[in-house]
């Protein structure tokens, strides 16, 4: 992992995807902002908007995340993401919006860590896009969760293991070994 080429992507914490079932994600997740912002890398925080006549509708019947507060960043989160180096808003599963997709070229990011809500959709559809676009996808497993499940979250896993390598998820313990080892290497430069 570069740190010093990489973003941390916080993936759709809103309130409508914290559940009984993800809800151990938020203070992973916040923990990770938090050393990752005092180690001044970037993050960006994503946030899905579901609309009418939507695929999501049209297909699932699912008709949630349209307004807040279920679209809202869930609270533990919220001056994180006023203080983010960027807020995407997306009507899909991927980070890989055209906003994204420029922000990242012309910051020159080679690595993306991804953390955040769900695991088997959302999370894994970016790190998946994000193998195809060439950088080098991260999930950090412990600090992303399914509101489906344990289970979905393991599938999510499984699956993310297939498409960009066994090696690509990692801990939230490896991602602040790797930015505590960066901080202090920058520091001693």
């Amino acid at each position: 992992m570069d740190i010093g080429g990489a973003a941390l992507i916080v993936v759709d914490m809103q309130n409508g995807f914290v559940n009984h079932h993800s809800r151990h994600a938020v203070p992973a997740v916040s923990d990770m902002v938090a050393q990752w912002s005092a180690a001044d890398r970037p993050v960006i925080f994503t946030r899905y908007f579901n609309y009418h006549g939507s695929s999501y509708e049209r297909f699932f019947q699912w008709h949630r995340l349209q307004e807040p507060p279920e679209t809202d960043i869930v609270p533990a989160l919220t001056q994180a993401a006023v203080h983010a180096h960027a807020v995407i808003d997306k009507t899909g599963y991927t980070l890989f919006t055209p906003d994204a997709t420029e922000l990242i070229r012309r910051a020159g990011w080679t690595d993306l860590v991804f953390c955040g809500i769900a695991t088997e959709s959302c999370v894994l559809k970016s790190a998946a896009d994000a193998f195809e676009h060439g950088y080098a996808p991260w999930i950090v497993t412990d600090a992303s969760a399914s509101d489906a499940g344990p289970d979905v979250h393991d599938a999510g896993l499984v699956v993310a293991r297939r498409l960009i390598g066994t090696g690509q998820l990692v801990t939230a313990e490896h991602v602040m070994g790797q930015l505590t080892a960066y901080a202090g290497a920058t520091v001693l430069e």
